[in-house]
Parts: structure tokens; sequence; C-alpha cells
């Protein structure tokens, strides 16, 4: 870009502090605008940049109020020549063929005599930075991390909706939270590359490059609003990450264009904050006002006014179209849903297992933002709130989703040292086997990453109705959140699970009908009869598959010490292995829920019989719940220290303020106004 538009340049942002003096707030009288004219990009093929308002408004350096009504545009001064149209974009509408960029000339800044000697980013980059998200919804679900994120910050919704580009009337993304918003620091930290200040476990993100993968993945353009009250003064900032106004101008640099706003509570006013001098600010208004959705600076700023008094909003427009040519994301299918265009394929069957195997969640998810973002956070906090298209998300725990529950104790290790503990819970889905789902849901950071994984895929159906969800921290994500690096950990982890599906599946497939040859030829006799038994019983009486199901109540816990539990349980580990052969071990697969008639033993071995190691397995099982009940106990009460530091904090900057309020109504009494003689 040339002298007469320059931009915040991302690269490598000046250190000049941006915030206003404590006077300038006043109102003042303007200075007198520099007789300065655009320069015209001569050389590129591209409109020159015009300003429907002036460069220098009336009352500048005041606080100019917000009109509703549309402002008059400033007619053409007859010297300038008249605006050429601009050509036909060049942007193609196709996100994975919209990779070709050329320069139309180098930015003049970079051999400027006296220039920054720094490195430079390609507006290129963009699009391939963006390539990391192969899925619209994982793009959206880094939007909505950072909206989880801002719960730190007293954040209770975020909102994502469509919205209408009002010059085009096309579709757009709405993603918006009443966090606490971002000062223009932040704004431009959040807009930079690879930066990010969320160091705290408590935080999902950590790379500083989500919003920008995300957004770009999803279209080409995106605007943000921001406001902010950490300090005394509340602040209000505009950024745009145009990768349209950037191909479309040819530029070699990725430009940022942002402006930013004091906002007087009590004159609902706003006054410019001029990070260098009015040339830059004006600058960025015009290219704000030429490549976003709004035209004038009352349009851009009436987006606040549905944000209360802190939060963030982002719209991203122009979104990609599919190879099909039609947009990527559906808004018109389901008014109460954001579906993928084309994704949604559902075969007409009459056969009830493949219609249930078709409206489970692990069927939705790939194609509905709804079913995706219900599984998409193992716990949402009670205050907080997903709501999409105007409805609340409402969160779906697949533990619930399980029949005969276990639960297991994993500890990874490496180079001899133990890492953490992972407690898995595992069971049947459901519907099981008629319906064909399987795999686990591995979380991290109470942020789902690979939903409903196939560790073990046995074309004889092996597995076959087995779940699992787990949440392991003790591994890293990729950039796009939706895999895991392939780590030694990730794939001793991934050979665990296996291992786990094969065991639970060898000791419980006879509750579904199948013929579980690792038991006796009479146990397994009994089983198949029970089976038919329960499937020929009226379908008004729900089926039960065995006779004898273990108690899920809490009377039937044996009341023993912690080593009289270990003692038994070590002799049932013994047993287990000299009579199945098993690869399971108690300590590390912490429950096991054994039929009464599941192994065919008798009641040797120390005179434990059957029925007492159903009782010891379950008072296990029920032990490691609990243990996950304690971890939960623990992040709320953190989350409670959290809550009452902000408290504090809060209460110190009101009791600062009042005081500041205080002083300047001492001050403003102790002026002498005198007036005027007429």
């Amino acid at each position: 870009m040339n002298s007469g538009a320059e931009v915040i340049e991302l690269s490598s942002d000046e250190d000049e502090e941006p915030v206003p003096s404590s006077t300038a707030l006043a109102r003042r009288d303007p200075p007198s605008p520099p007789d300065v004219k655009p320069n015209l990009l001569a050389d590129a093929d591209v409109k020159p940049l015009l300003l429907p308002l002036p460069l220098y408004p009336p009352g500048y350096g005041a606080l100019v109020p917000v009109k509703t009504e549309d402002p008059v545009p400033v007619p053409v001064a007859t010297a300038s020549p008249p605006p050429r149209a601009l050509p036909p974009p060049r942007l193609g509408r196709q996100f994975w063929k919209s990779g070709d960029y050329v320069v139309a000339r180098r930015n003049p800044d970079a051999d400027a005599p006296g220039g920054r000697n720094r490195l430079r980013i390609n507006p290129r980059f963009l699009h391939s930075n963006a390539t990391s998200h192969k899925w619209a919804f994982g793009a959206i679900a880094e939007l909505l991390d950072n909206a989880i994120d801002e719960v730190n910050n007293g954040a209770t919704f975020v909102r994502v909706n469509k919205f209408t580009n009002p010059r085009d009337g096309n579709s757009s993304l709405l993603v918006q939270d009443d966090g606490g918003g971002m000062d223009p620091e932040a704004v431009r930290r959040c807009m930079s590359f690879g930066f990010s200040d969320k160091q705290s476990d408590a935080f999902i993100g950590q790379y500083g490059n989500g919003f920008k993968t995300s957004t770009m993945r999803l279209g080409a353009d995106v605007i943000v609003f921001t406001q902010n009250q950490n300090n005394w003064a509340p602040t209000r900032s505009i950024g745009l990450l145009s990768y349209t106004f950037l191909m479309e101008t040819g530029c070699d640099d990725v430009l940022v264009p942002t402006v930013d706003y004091q906002y007087d509570v009590t004159t609902t006013s706003y006054i410019q904050m001029l990070r260098h001098d009015q040339k830059l600010f004006s600058s960025n208004l015009e290219i704000l006002l030429k490549w976003s959705p709004f035209a004038s600076e009352a349009e851009l700023l009436k987006q606040f006014d549905d944000m209360g008094e802190h939060g963030t909003k982002i719209i991203v427009f122009n979104l990609w179209f599919n190879d099909d040519g039609d947009m990527e994301l559906d808004f018109n299918s389901d008014e109460k849903d954001i579906l993928i265009t084309g994704a949604h394929k559902k075969v007409k069957t009459n056969k009830p297992e493949k219609i249930a195997t078709q409206n489970y969640v692990s069927s939705r998810l790939r194609y509905s933002l709804r079913a995706y973002a219900s599984i998409l956070y193992l716990h949402v906090p009670d205050t907080f709130r997903i709501i999409l298209r105007g409805c609340d998300v409402e969160p779906h725990n697949i533990v619930n989703d399980l029949m005969y529950r276990e639960c297991v104790l994993y500890k990874p290790q490496i180079a001899g040292l133990t890492e953490s503990s992972v407690i898995t819970t595992i069971g049947f889905v459901k519907g099981a086997p008629d319906i064909d789902v399987q795999g686990f849901n591995v979380y991290h950071k109470n942020r789902l990453i690979s939903p409903f994984w196939k560790v073990a895929n046995n074309s004889y159906g092996k597995g076959r109705g087995v779940v699992g969800i787990l949440e392991a921290n003790f591994i890293k994500p990729t950039h796009d959140k939706q895999d895991f690096e392939k780590s030694v950990l990730y794939q001793r982890l991934e050979i665990r699970l296996k291992e786990m599906t094969y065991e639970y599946w060898g000791l419980h497939c006879h509750r579904l009908g199948y013929d579980n040859k690792s038991l006796p030829k009479e146990t397994r006799a009994l089983h198949r009869a029970n089976y038919m038994n329960a499937r020929s019983s009226p379908e008004s009486a729900p089926p039960r598959l065995l006779a004898a199901d273990i108690p899920t109540s809490s009377c039937g816990i044996p009341r023993l010490s912690a080593s009289a539990a270990r003692e038994k349980i070590n002799s049932l580990e013994s047993h287990s292995k000299s009579k199945m052969g098993l690869k399971r071990k108690f300590d590390s697969f912490g429950a096991m829920t054994d039929s009464d008639d599941q192994n065919g033993l008798d009641d040797t071995d120390g005179g434990v019989g059957v029925s007492q190691r159903k009782r010891f397995n379950e008072y296990k099982t029920l032990t490691l719940e609990n243990d996950k009940l304690r971890n939960e106990i623990l992040q709320y009460e953190e989350s409670e220290k959290q809550l009452i530091m902000k408290e504090q904090k809060l209460r110190s900057d009101i009791a600062e303020a009042k005081k500041k309020y205080q002083e300047l109504l001492k001050e403003l009494g102790s002026l002498d106004v005198k007036e005027e003689a007429s």
C-alpha cells in the first residue's frame, strides 16, 4: 500500500502506545485538516480507495455521538479524477482453489528511506495457514474455544448465528460472547501470528494461531468488534482481516486495518484513539468502510449496541463455497442448526437398526453443528450457555448412553516414569449390537479431539458397539485440535485402548447375544437361551439378557476396610489369571462386572464366591467413580478461588474509581467559572 493508505502491519507493530493522554477526552476545537490527497495506485489495476465520509469529519477530536440516520456522502472534488469501477474479483469462492495470489506491486514502505528491517508475511500465508483445518466445524470449534476460555473473565454465553451482509444480502457467520473483550493492544495480538497469552492449563488455546486459521478457513474475510473495561475508560476496537482486500489490491504483506475508540457511558459518545496520527486512523477507517459489510462509521459503531458493557463479536463474511459451487455452511435446511452442505446423505431405509445408527450423535456430528457442539466439551460450566440459532445447545453426556459400564484405570508410562493416571469409562452403547457404533471419545483439557476413535476395526464384528470416554491431557493435540500428535505416548494409548476393547468384549459380548467362546459350553448355552427368550418377549417388557445383573444401588456394597478389599481383589486377580488367562489386571483395569455364571467357576479359592466377587467389583467401580467426582470437586474449588480473586479485584477497581470520581468532583468544585458579560 502507498503512503496514503497506511494500515497496521501485524508482522512488526510499533512500540508506541495508542492510549491517549488524560486530557484527550476533553472537548477541544478541532485542528485544521491538512490539504492531503490520497495517492492512487497508478501502477496497479485496482480501484482507488474512496472514503464515503470526509477524511476529517466535523468535530474531529471531540466526543462524536453515534447517529442512527444514514450519513450524507461528501461529493468528490472536481479536481480528482472520476473513480473507476472495481474489476471482477480475482478471488475464487472455493476455499481449496483460492490459494493463487499475484502481487500487484511491492509495498513502497519496504524500500522507503529509514524503513524498518523486518520479515514480511505474504498474504498467501493466510490461505495456506488455514488449510490446517480440513473440516468447517473444526474451525467453528476454535471460535467456541475462545469463548469458553472467557469464562475465566465472566463470560456467560456464546452465540452462533446467521448474519446477513447488508451490502450484498449474502449469509455470514456471527460468533459473539460476553467475555472480558480485548483492549487495543490485545486486538493486535489476537490478529497477529503465533502470539498467545493463554499460558495457564485452564485455557484450551495455546498456539496463538486458532483465530486466524479458523476464520480464514470459514470465509475470505472477518471483522472483529470488541469492547473492554479493564481501564477506567472503556475502549472499543474494530479490526478487519480481509483476504479479499489483500488480493484485490495486490498487497505483498499482511495488513490489517484497525480503529480504536474510547466510549463515554454518560453521553453515549465516542472519541477516536489515535495510535500514531489522524492520517493513519482515517486511512484505516477508509479501508474498513470500503471492504467490510458496513458503509459508514455510524453503521460500524452501531454493532456495539447489542454487546452490553464488554464482549467480542466476530462476523465472518464472504463464506467459502464447496466444489459443487454451493455455500459450505447451510443455514436454510434447519432454522435451529447450521449444517455442512452435502454431508447429510441419509439413506432411506425401514430397518430400525439403520435408522438408529443414522440418528445417533456419532453420525449426526459429521454434518450438524448442534450435534457436534453437544459433545464438544466434557463439562460445560453451569453458568455458561452455547446458543445456536437462538436455541441453547443441550450437552450430551455419552456416558449416559452406555450399558454395563466399567471404569478403567490407565497409567501411561514413558522412560519408567508415570506421567498421569486416566480413568476411562467403557461400555456397550444402548442399542448394540444392532446400532453400528464403536470407538473412544478422547478429550484434551475438556475439549473433544477424537470423536469415536476406532482403535479396533474388525470385519467380523469384534468390538462392535463398544464405546469409551476419557480425558487424555498427557498427549498434545495438533494445531487444528482434530487429532493428536503421533508421539510415543499416543501410540501406547492406542495400543492400550485396543486391548481394553478386546478385553471388555471378551468379558461381556455374551450379554448382546454373541457366542463367547472363552466361557464353558454349559454357560454359553445358558446365555444363548436367555438371550433368545429376551428377544422373543413382548415389546412392552424391556429385555433382560441375563437373569442376574449387577445391582446399581449402593446397598450391595460390602462394608470392608481398604486393606481387606485390596486383599480380596488380589485373590481375585490370581484367580482370574489361573482360570481365564486374560491380560487384564485389577491394578490397571479398575473394575470387572462379571455375571453370576460368567466364568462357570465354583465357590473355591478361599471361599470367595461369585456373588461376593460381584460386590467387590462394584465396590471397585464405585471407588473409581468416586475418584472422578473428587477430581471434579477440585476443579470447582479452583474455579471458586479464581472467582473470589476476580471479585476482590473488581471491588478494588470500584473503590479506585469512586476515589477518582470524588477527586474529580472536588476539582470541579474548585474551578472558578466566570460568565462573560454580554
